[in-house]
């Protein structure tokens, strides 16, 4: 397979009787029958089916993130907090999302390499590693999490954890058993669309559009608290927008998908889309929590039941409470699925194993088997007796945010390699808003740190 001078790959038709011929993998093969629709629908001048055929990889980054830790975190700060500034705080932070993602999907699309492998090629193996072994550890935190959160919705509907843990499992064995990326990441992509629910079960429960534009308006009220309780929901917020896992898992997408130079501006929209809508649907969670402000919503915990969907269907009756409970059950779904892919995409490109989803299952175990052991680690912790379930979901948005800065860093080192991205490096604009992203998310999360140390040490009161 060869790259002319655009970026598009140069490939001859695929003829099945010609494959080993031609010196022709599957994986190959598979990709260049999706180029080919892309290079068709380019030449007739097909704008919006060109745009369907590019989507995805910015789409699933964005709204795998809105996961079930974000969703019940950002419930719990309206429930807590009402309606205020961590409303238009979410939309900054997904703003910031959308800038690093932008980078990785370029990234992936110039170079046609996932994160984790160039890594290594630029900076050796120990950092590639270092940089996998993070994402592995906090993939399978985040993993644990979004059982938790499958879990929490189906209590809704009186199913327990043993369902839970099937439900997830089975997901991921569903999703990669199509051998096409294409049929995974359109999977994927149809349960994403009920990320939606959170929103219409904000509507449900009328909140008061005056209320709503002076938040946006005005950043206020400002939420009353510890300073340690405040940079908790400062650090869990960006936790809930920006993590490792996203970078790894775009990066790769994008080369897996087979994106080019030619595809940057399908990639950006991808990228946008993805943040607008994680952007409304993660408001539209925490506007749902916000309801249950003037209804003891701050004391409503107790993840191992129904927790918010049971106190939302006290607010209007059951429907909020219904769609707010299958939300959960989506949301740890879509993310379980993108989780544990970029998990097996950050160890293959470690190992050098074959790690795409255009690989049939011989060609690429290692990949799939990955794929598949991080869901069912994950699975198995939430049917142990006394894990604490509560204190695992709850911080995970906060372990992300701690070590998401040295992933950035790397990636704004990638994204300005010249020798590697030639004319499509970073510019000034996007060095600049990657340096305030990586700074707030540096500041937040080591401020969290040091106070919290300085608490338990009672150095402070």
């Amino acid at each position: 397979m060869s790259l002319n001078e655009t970026g598009e790959f140069v490939l001859p038709l695929p003829r099945p009787a010609a494959e080993q011929q031609d010196g022709l993998t599957g994986e190959d093969l598979a990709r260049s029958r999706d180029r080919a629709r892309v290079l068709a629908a380019r030449a007739r001048s097909s704008r919006w089916f060109l745009l369907w055929l590019l989507v995805g990889p910015g789409i699933l980054a964005m709204l795998g993130e809105n996961d079930g830790p974000s969703m019940i975190s950002y419930a719990a700060t309206g429930a807590a907090f009402g309606l205020g500034f961590f409303l238009p705080f979410i939309v900054v932070t997904f703003a910031m999302a959308i800038v690093c993602q932008e980078m990785c999907m370029r990234v992936g699309a110039v170079t046609h390499r996932g994160y984790g492998q160039l890594i290594i090629e630029r900076y050796g193996k120990v950092w590639g590693w270092l940089a996998a072994g993070d994402l592995v550890f906090t993939n399978l935190v985040t993993l644990i999490a979004e059982f938790v959160a499958i879990r929490v919705g189906l209590a809704f509907f009186h199913l327990g954890a043993g369902v839970a843990a099937l439900l997830g499992v089975v997901l991921v064995l569903l999703a990669q058993s199509g051998g096409r990326y294409w049929r995974w990441e359109r999977v994927v992509l149809g349960l994403a669309v009920f990320n939606g629910l959170f929103l219409l079960s904000a509507v449900l429960v009328k909140p008061n559009t005056g209320h709503l534009t002076h938040a946006f308006l005005t950043f206020s009220p400002l939420p009353r608290g510890s300073f340690n309780e405040i940079l908790l929901l400062l650090a869990s917020t960006i936790g809930a927008t920006v993590t490792p896992w996203m970078i790894f898992f775009q990066q790769s997408a994008s080369a897996d998908k087979g994106l080019t130079p030619n595809d940057l501006t399908q990639g950006r929209l991808d990228t946008v889309i993805g943040g607008v809508l994680a952007a409304v649907f993660g408001c539209g969670a925490l506007v749902a929590g916000a309801a249950l402000a003037g209804h003891g919503g701050a004391s409503v915990d107790g993840l191992a039941g129904a927790g918010f969907p049971e106190a939302l269907s006290r607010v209007d009756g059951g429907t909020a409470g219904a769609l707010f409970a299958l939300g959960l059950i989506e949301a740890g779904a879509v993310a379980i699925l993108t989780i544990s892919a970029s998990t097996g995409y950050a160890i293959g490109e470690c190992t050098g194993a074959s790690s795409s989803f255009n690989r049939p299952l011989r060609d690429a175990a290692s990949f799939y088997f990955v794929n598949v052991l991080v869901a069912v680690i994950a699975a198995a912790v939430i049917l142990v007796p006394g894990v604490p379930l509560l204190s695992i979901a709850l911080n995970a948005n906060v372990l992300a945010t701690v070590l998401l800065p040295v992933t950035l860093v790397f990636m704004v080192m990638l994204a300005n390699d010249r020798q590697l991205m030639g004319r499509f490096a970073n510019g000034p604009a996007t060095n600049l808003a990657v340096a305030i992203t990586v700074a707030v998310v540096a500041v937040c999360g080591a401020a969290y740190g040091i106070d919290s140390f300085l608490l338990q040490v009672h150095l402070i009161g």
